[in-house]
């Protein structure tokens, strides 16, 4: 079951008008409970059990660390009893923290490392098995599935109350619309709404729809068309030139941002036909002009995670330039092991760290030179800015998309002055496309462009569509996602992470 697809079209008919016609909260959760199992199930059922394991052990450890002191112990003895308390407190976050991270380590690097040491899968499911170790599949979905039980975990040790019920801590973790790929959410932005859970209004529900609709088109009519093209030429290293590598960095740039957003809409728009309002994760990340400010658009709810549960517990900006840089170069390589095993996602995550150094750097030079403050100020500095930006943010998704080293430093190479195999540049994307690499570029210019009017009418303008106008071209979404869509749909990238 894929979003989007028929299938899930109805198994959300299904749920949806199951779930409002329950008449208790605590029913509803259970159905959420079940259909989200049911969702995980027709995905990767062997993992089944393990994430009811996984919810067991977290709602346990937030209870423990809920558990208040015995208010019956004698004044005499309060103070070390408070002492002992919060080393046992501190103790069980410790080990509800390493819990998580171990086992998202232990699926996303055990493979590759018995692989670096030699070992290979047998033929025989009988064999050894460290050797059916290197056979292992990631379960979907775990890093954003950590990253919530870690950030629940923490919030409670902070104070804040743990889940009232299983029942309630399941649905939270178990949601289906954000499962595989979120938003990661924080449990008590989740749980909050649940007191005033109604069934949607009108205009909530066609916007529910509406989301849903425009995460199809961003899919199927733009990411996977996108994915044909960038395949093109990242898969025939060898044969591509350096225009087409660059197209190929610029479409996939692309790619990812309507993949996963597209992801997203999908799941806040089912998301909302439950009542739940799930965070947003994208706000035009693309027309950033500094690096900060891409982090604060671009998969803004791991962007918050980084800073709430990691910059800030390690001092932030608030110890000296130096520690600051520090931390951001930390918390970016975090973010790109977070994201995979390969050196690829290591050097992704430090070339943006390095980014945000060279930006707090600025800053810090532009508070004591005016003149370097107004020049980033005027608009021929803020034109330059964005150019830089997003200059290193499409450059940088290379070892994303290539996280293998000899692949991306063989594109890094041939990005300059490399002509392309002849067949490979006259007939390619004759064949694919029906289309030369000049047409292919003005497509995807005219997809930019769109970009640019949409920034601009929701930004500049602040004008959003109004309901009836979405119910009318709802349809219409629907209808060119499911004529244009390629022959085979491509997994979501973000289902790999």
């Amino acid at each position: 079951m894929t979003l989007p697809s028929v299938l899930y079209s109805l198994f959300l008919t299904g749920v949806f008008g199951l779930y409002w016609l329950l008449p208790t909260r605590p029913l509803k959760l259970w159905l959420i409970v079940i259909a989200s199992l049911m969702f995980y199930g027709s995905l990767q059922a062997q993992y089944v059990p393990l994430l009811g394991v996984l919810v067991a052990l977290n709602f346990y450890l937030g209870q423990q660390l809920a558990t208040p002191l015995d208010w019956r112990i004698p004044n005499a003895a309060w103070q070390n009893a408070r002492q002992d308390w919060n080393q046992q407190r501190l103790r069980l976050l410790q080990l509800g923290v390493a819990l998580n991270v171990l086992l998202l380590l232990g699926f996303k690097y055990l493979s590759p490392t018995l692989n670096m040491l030699g070992f290979t899968l047998p033929a025989n499911p009988a064999a050894d098995p460290a050797d059916l170790a290197t056979g292992i599949l990631m379960p979907l979905g775990l890093s954003f599935f950590t990253f919530e039980c870690i950030a629940y975990l923490i919030d409670v040790y902070r104070g804040s109350p743990a889940a009232s019920s299983f029942v309630q801590f399941a649905a939270y973790k178990l949601f289906f619309p954000k499962l595989i790929s979120g938003p990661i959410t924080r449990f008590h932005g989740f749980t909050g709404q649940l007191k005033a859970l109604h069934f949607p209004r009108l205009s909530q529900g066609i916007e529910g729809v509406w989301l849903i609709a425009i995460g199809a088109v961003k899919k199927l009519l733009i990411a996977d068309h996108l994915g044909l093209l960038v395949n093109l030429s990242f898969d025939n290293l060898a044969r591509a030139g350096s225009g087409d590598l660059w197209l190929a960095t610029l479409a996939y740039g692309l790619q990812l941002y309507f993949d996963f957003s597209g992801y997203v809409d999908i799941a806040r728009g089912s998301a909302l036909l439950l009542g739940f309002n799930l965070p947003q994760n994208f706000n035009f990340p693309y027309f950033s002009t500094s690096i900060a400010d891409f982090w604060r658009r671009w998969h803004m709810t791991l962007g918050d995670w980084l800073r709430n549960y990691l910059y800030f517990p390690l001092g932030g900006s608030r110890r000296g330039i130096g520690r600051t840089c520090l931390n951001l170069m930390l918390i970016m390589l975090v973010a790109g092991i977070w994201h995979g095993d390969r050196w690829g996602f290591v050097i992704w995550g430090g070339l943006h760290g390095l980014a945000l150094i060279a930006h707090r750097l600025n800053a810090r030079l532009a508070e004591r030179w005016p003149g370097l403050k107004a020049l980033w100020l005027s608009l021929p500095g803020m034109l330059l800015a964005w150019l830089l930006t997003q200059t290193m943010v499409f450059s940088s998704w290379i070892f994303f998309r290539l996280p293998s080293l000899s692949d991306s430093g063989l594109a890094l190479q041939k990005l300059w002055g490399q002509a392309a195999d002849a067949q490979f540049a006259q007939k390619v994307y004759q064949e694919a496309f029906g289309l030369s690499r000049p047409q292919l570029l003005l497509l995807i210019l005219l997809i930019m462009a769109g970009m640019c009017v949409a920034h601009s009418i929701q930004r500049g303008l602040q004008l959003q569509l109004s309901w009836p106008v979405k119910t009318l071209l709802i349809p219409l979404c629907f209808f060119i996602a499911w004529l244009l869509a390629p022959t085979e749909t491509a997994p979501y990238i973000y289902f790999d992470f």
